[in-house]
This record gives structure tokens, sequence and C-alpha cells, in this order.
């Protein structure tokens, strides 16, 4: 694995392909109260790009415009908080969503670990750490900080693959998608007031 440390925004040389993994660093859960600090970025090439963000002095054009794209497939492990968290701080419209958390809750039935973690364990045989994950990211990164922002999306793609060919099996492709397509108004509710509240339950 690379991991590439930028400060602001992604550079102008950066290529996205057309599936990219996607995760971000905040100071908390609460994507209005608490600070958007980091957002790690992934064409699936064992590369990992992590942008340090600050809003106070710039804006990552660069990186918005990629996930502004609708063309690009933006793949999250609980997509729902980093759309909403996106959402929020880029004043940005997400769609082309995938969420590995979604889809293992509907292949994965046999279980109720439905985590990264497990996902890499159970997929793919790799076993990771998840021990900055309470870290404070409001600050300079360590190493081990860095390794784990960027293990977040460095088996993204491949967790897809498989989950993919599950859904296929299990002939549940078709509600995947419309789960996926959702997120955009999930998060619009979680922002907006709705998070605790199940507005589909009697």
């Amino acid at each position: 694995m690379k991991i590439n440390l930028y400060d602001g925004d992604l550079p102008k040389s950066y290529k996205a392909s057309d599936i990219v993994a996607l995760d971000s660093e905040t100071m908390g859960l609460n994507p209005k109260r608490d600070k958007l600090c980091l957002v790690q970025i992934s064409n699936g090439d064992d590369i990992c790009h992590l942008v340090k963000i600050d809003l106070s002095s710039k804006k990552p054009t660069n990186l918005i415009k990629i996930l502004k794209n609708n063309k690009i497939q933006k793949v999250f492990h609980y997509a729902r908080f980093d759309v909403a968290v996106f959402k929020y701080n880029f004043k940005i419209n997400i769609r082309n969503i995938y969420c590995t958390k979604i889809a293992s809750k509907l292949v994965r039935t046999y279980t109720d670990k439905h985590g990264y973690k497990d996902l890499c364990s159970e997929l793919l045989g790799k076993s990771i750490s998840k021990n900055e994950q309470s870290s404070d990211w409001g600050g300079e990164l360590t190493k081990d900080q860095q390794k784990y922002a960027a293990t977040d999306v460095l088996y993204l793609h491949k967790i897809k693959n498989k989950l993919d060919a599950m859904l296929v099996r299990e002939k549940r492709s078709g509600l995947a998608k419309a789960c996926f397509d959702f997120i955009q108004y999930r998060t619009d509710l979680d922002i907006n007031g709705w998070s605790e509240q199940d507005i589909f339950k009697h």
C-alpha cells in the first residue's frame, strides 16, 4: 500500500477511475457539530490518497468535482454517514453510491457482523486494526493514523466485488440498488432532524 497525503485538496493531476472508494474522518458523529478533518480516496490500485480538510482556508474543488460526477461510482462502508458529512460540508448532492454495509446486510443474513473489519476478515482473509478509530483527527496525523485511514479504503473495491457476486446469487441486486439510491434522501432526513425517527414506522 502506498499513501499520498495532501493538504486542502487532491492535486489536479489525480485521475479518478470509474469506481472510487471513499471514507472520511471527523471529530465526532454529528455532521453539523463535528469538523470534517480528512477524506480518503482510492482507485482500487493499492494507492490511497489522504486529503486533510480545512474549509476555513481552502475548498477542495478537485475532490468535490469527483464527488459531484454522477458517472463515477462512489463506494463507501456505511455511506449514510460519509455522504451526510460531504453533503453538509460541501453543500453538494452525491449520486451513484454503493454501500458495502447495506450490501452486506442484504446478503450476509447469517450474521450480525457487518463492520468493515468483519468484511475484510471473512471475504478477503485480511486482518486489519481499528486502534486509531477514535483518535484525534484535528491535528498533525501520525503514521499510524495515516495507515489506519488509508486501510479504510484499501479493500473496498475487492469487498464490493465479493458482495456483488452474492447479491446476484441471492437475486437482491435490484433491491440493493434501490437502497443505494435512497441514501441521498436518507441523508437529507438525517441532516434535517429525522436521524433517529423511522418515518416509515406505523
